[in-house]
This record gives C-alpha cells, sequence and structure tokens, in this order.
C-alpha cells in the first residue's frame, strides 16, 4: 500500500492501458479518480476498482481538449476526496492513419488538440497542488511514435512528440520541488486501439487481420505484443518513491526496438 493517501487521475481510464494503470495504483493504495469522454466506461472501471481493492474511485466525464472541461473535472475529483491530485496519469488520446497528403485539417488538429493540448491542459491543472505538497507524479502515456516517425501516422507521431517535448521541460521545471514528469513511449500493445488499427488495414487493403497482427508483432525485436499490465508496472514503478530518481524520461516499453 504505498500509495496511501494519495489520489490519482488518469485521464482515458475507462479500458485498455488507462484502466490498467488505474486498477494497478488502486491495489496500491490510490484514491482514483478515472475520467474519460464516455462516462459509461468509467463508471465499470471505478466499480471495479471499488468491488476489487481497498481503494475508492470516482468517474469522471472529461474531454481534455477543452481546457474548461479539464478543470471541471480536477474540481469534481478534489472536492470528492478532499485532497488535490498527487498523480496524474495523461493517457487520454487517439490515433488514426492517413498518408500525409490526404491529412486534412480536421486529422490534424484533432491529434493536436486531444494528445497534446489535453496533456498539457491537465499537467497545468495538475501542478498547482503538487507543488503546494512538495510531492508529485506526472505520467504520460505517449508512444514510440513520439521518438520515430512512421509512414501514415504524421499527425499521431507529431502530437506524441511534443507530449516528449512537454514532459521533459516540466520535469526540469519541477526536479527540484519533489515533483516528478515522465512519458512512457509503448510500442504497440494488445488493445481494443490495435484491434481497431487491424480492421481499418483490413477495410482499406483487404490484407487478413491474422497476417497484419504478424507484421504488427514482427515490428518488435521480440516478435510480441506489449501487454497493458507491462504498461502499468512501469507506471507504477513511477509513481511510487522507489521511482523518485525517475524524472524528465521517456521510457520505451516495445521489446527494445527503439532506442
Amino acid at each position: 500500500m504505498r500509495l496511501k493517501n494519495k489520489l490519482a487521475l488518469v485521464t482515458g481510464g475507462g479500458r485498455g492501458i488507462g484502466r490498467a494503470i488505474a486498477l494497478a495504483l488502486a491495489n496500491d493504495g490510490a484514491s482514483v479518480g478515472v475520467a474519460a469522454r464516455t462516462l459509461h466506461q468509467v463508471e465499470q472501471v471505478a466499480d471495479e476498482i471499488k468491488r476489487e481493492t481497498q481503494s475508492e474511485s470516482l468517474a469522471l466525464a472529461c474531454d481534455v481538449s477543452d481546457p474548461e472541461s479539464v478543470l471541471r473535472m480536477f474540481a469534481d475529483v478534489t472536492g470528492k476526496f478532499g485532497i488535490g491530485v498527487s498523480i496524474l496519469v495523461n493517457n487520454a488520446g487517439i490515433a488514426e492513419s492517413a498518408p500525409l497528403i490526404k491529412t486534412d485539417d480536421d486529422l490534424w488538429l484533432r491529434h493536436l488538440t486531444i494528445n497534446l493540448n489535453g496533456t498539457f491542459y491537465c499537467t497545468r491543472a495538475a501542478l498547482p497542488a503538487m507543488l503546494e505538497e512538495g510531492w508529485g507524479r506526472i505520467i504520460n502515456i505517449a508512444s514510440i511514435a513520439g521518438k520515430a516517425g512512421a509512414p501514415y501516422i504524421a499527425a499521431y507521431a507529431a502530437s506524441k512528440h511534443g507530449v516528449l517535448g512537454l514532459t521533459s521541460s516540466a520535469a526540469l521545471e519541477v526536479a527540484a520541488k519533489g515533483i516528478t514528469v515522465n512519458a512512457i513511449c509503448p510500442g504497440y500493445v494488445d488493445t481494443e486501439m490495435t484491434s481497431r488499427a487491424l480492421e481499418h488495414i483490413k477495410a482499406k487493403t483487404g490484407r487478413p487481420t491474422a497476417e497484419t497482427l504478424e507484421a504488427i508483432k514482427n515490428i518488435s525485436a521480440q516478435k510480441r505484443l506489449i501487454t497493458v499490465e507491462e504498461v502499468a508496472a512501469l507506471a507504477l514503478l513511477l509513481a511510487s518513491d522507489e521511482g523518485r530518481g525517475i524524472n524528465g524520461q521517456a521510457i520505451s516499453i516495445d521489446g527494445g526496438t527503439v532506442r
């Protein structure tokens, strides 16, 4: 129960990586706010936390691309638990693909406003309470695409490169204040998002899903998908006192493919 008396907030917490991290933090004693645009999904996760752990949880509806919605989310979660958010996991995000010449303004701006602006808005809202407490952890879920681009994901890669720049800058500002800011950069993870990507490729190319899945696995040096539990275990380390010496880092979890 290393995180007892800590309040965590996980955006994009209704499924996949966000759900796994929310459960891991709760299992280690944190009270957890889980947020997403779709309230139904995070209500299920909050109920799961209450049933399966000794921690409390609150489901929150939030559009991280809207700064007013972000401020309401922080007001609601701190009002419920009576303490400031000391662990923030910026996980909410989207991933769409298109050739660069077919990347329209809407697709481009969706990635920047949700993936990058959303991370900025939540980080800015979380820092005052962390600075007052003299303790805080900000964990940004980025991607190996934040380190190395790839064809057809210009908008996604640009937004995640921006998240890494924000991470390193914020980390240096608060390094002496008891706060760490880090990014986790997964490769392909066994989630619904990856399944949707496979279906998208099949619809566009007619390539069998199983064949595409093997091709994606082969991108990893370990020839497999990363699990959500692996990402959650790393997030838990970064949230703990044992991880306090890790700051300003973009940690790949992809089987050793991207450095």
